[in-house]
């Protein structure tokens, strides 16, 4: 695999879609929990989603469940937490594995093309953010702490 949008993924209401729909554009690849202290954090992903889509730019949230279960819920009960806490409308996904023996392709794709703090591939948190640009290069991973409208620089730089 060469580009993100090689990759196919299911979405939340369970049909099958191929990244390949997000061709050209610049992508922010989340690993998401409802659960999670970075929760809140679904409210900037949004507003990321709002400013920059018409520019040709999308968020693609992944459900994980992988760190402290805190993404129990149900593809249903996901969809709906999102929606009404956050008015979310970016593009959400299954609940997937982002690390081990089961993880996403996608995500092991990203992990290798961009490693994290000292070259460890794993993702130690819900929240960590894959930038992609328009080519679908993985441009930067950024950590769960980082905010995503700190994010704009170089959302701006890629939309350019």
């Amino acid at each position: 695999m060469t580009s993100a949008y090689d990759f196919e993924a299911r979405r939340i209401d369970g049909s099958q879609s191929s990244l390949r729909e997000y061709a050209g554009r610049v992508l922010l690849i989340v690993n998401t929990a409802s659960k999670c202290g970075f929760t809140p954090q679904y409210r900037e992903l949004e507003e990321l989603q709002r400013k920059y889509h018409d520019r040709g730019f999308d968020v693609l949230g992944f459900p994980c469940n992988q760190f402290r279960e805190q993404e129990p819920g149900s593809a249903q009960e996901i969809a709906q937490f999102c929606e009404l806490n956050y008015g979310v409308t970016f593009p959400l996904f299954d609940k997937i594995d982002v690390n081990g023996e089961h993880a996403h392709p996608l995500f092991r794709w990203l992990k290798s093309e961009t490693p994290g703090l000292f070259g460890s591939e794993a993702i130690k948190w819900n929240f960590t953010k894959f930038l992609v640009d328009r080519r679908g290069t993985p441009y930067r991973r950024f950590a769960p702490v980082t905010k995503p409208k700190e994010l704009e620089p170089h959302i701006e730089r890629l939309l350019a």
